[in-house]
């Protein structure tokens, strides 16, 4: 099963999107801050760091340069309300895809089961 760390730090967003990924068969594990996200990363094997990016404590960028360190192979995925914050992600984490607020949970679940090749048979 891909594991997802997700790092969001609104509550019924965080709340709303693990339950959309646990739907669709992923295994998820969802903190409210990028210095929450540190240990687990060091504790647990993520396949997927879905992270927002404007955050307090310690913005999404930045938690996934750290855990780039820590787990190289795990992918990231940045979501963000913020369209310049967007680009600087990008330029940070070439990689790394970015999806804009609002977007549906559909579009989410899709870029997620595009990156592990996985066929999605959910309602959302």
């Amino acid at each position: 099963m891909i594991r997802i760390l997700l790092a969001e730090d609104d509550d019924s967003m965080r709340e709303y999107l693990a339950r959309a990924l646990e739907r669709s068969g992923y295994a998820v594990m969802a903190v409210d801050r990028g210095t929450a996200a540190l240990p687990l990363l060091d504790a647990h094997t993520f396949d997927l760091l879905l992270t927002d990016i404007v955050m307090p404590e310690m913005d999404g960028i930045e938690l996934a340069q750290r855990a780039a360190v820590i787990a190289p192979a795990m992918r990231v995925m940045f979501i963000t309300g913020f369209a310049a914050v967007a680009l600087k992600g990008g330029a940070a984490l070439p990689n790394a895809k970015v999806l804009s607020k609002p977007f549906h949970l559909r579009d989410l679940v899709m870029e997620v089961d595009r990156m592990f090749e996985v066929g999605s048979a959910t309602g959302i």
